[in-house]
């Protein structure tokens, strides 16, 4: 599904934006506005991982998929509250901002998803969303910036816990889609081809 979904995925991979955030060069306020935006996406992303927990298999994946959930409710949370806090942004931006149109197109497949999907389809959404970060945020130079915004966003997304997080959701969708038949599979190509199209085009609305 990755093959068939370039250029768009090595788009997001090698991306202007993320180039400038290794180097430390993401000007604030552009920063700002793609962190605020980012946050849009996290309650839906819990729901996702909910939906994935109720639509499981079997209970090892249920707790695998739990501590995904403490993850994003944990350290991650916690970031974004610092985060906020040292680029002065207000609460009711923080919880309610004016939403960009490549943020509205995204949320809406999360939460179809969640709602609407079943669990190889809730998977492969989640594996775009986490393996196309991992991508980048592995080539990023040993040395950080020097500004924990921008540092932190790298290291939340190249740590050995995280790749091994991706590294489980790949191999559970190659074990779940192993049992699809023809059409369910078309369907979460589909979902992996969107999805990745939607992670392009957010990088690119705060780059250009």
């Amino acid at each position: 599904m990755r093959r068939r979904s370039e250029p768009d995925f090595g788009a997001v991979v090698a991306h202007p934006f993320t180039d400038a955030l290794f180097e430390g060069a993401v000007p604030r306020e552009r920063m700002r506005g793609y962190l605020v935006q980012d946050y849009q996406f996290v309650d839906l992303f819990l729901a996702l991982l909910g939906a994935g927990m109720a639509r499981a298999d079997r209970h090892a994946s249920r707790l695998r998929i739990a501590g995904g959930v403490a993850v994003l409710t944990g350290v991650e949370d916690d970031y974004f509250r610092r985060a906020f806090d040292a680029l002065e942004v207000p609460e009711r931006e923080r919880n309610a901002p004016e939403r960009d149109g490549a943020t509205v197109a995204f949320r809406e497949l999360l939460g179809d998803t969640a709602e609407r999907g079943g669990y190889a389809d809730v998977l492969t959404v989640l594996t775009v969303a986490e393996w196309s970060y991992l991508e980048w945020a592995s080539r990023a130079p040993d040395r950080l910036p020097g500004d924990f915004v921008q540092a932190e966003w790298i290291t939340l997304h190249n740590g050995p816990d995280f790749a091994e997080w991706v590294r489980w959701l790949r191999g559970e969708l190659d074990r779940v889609a192993g049992e699809l038949d023809e059409r369910e599979r078309a369907r979460c190509l589909r979902l992996f081809q969107l999805a990745t199209r939607y992670e392009r085009d957010f990088f690119d609305a705060h780059w250009g």
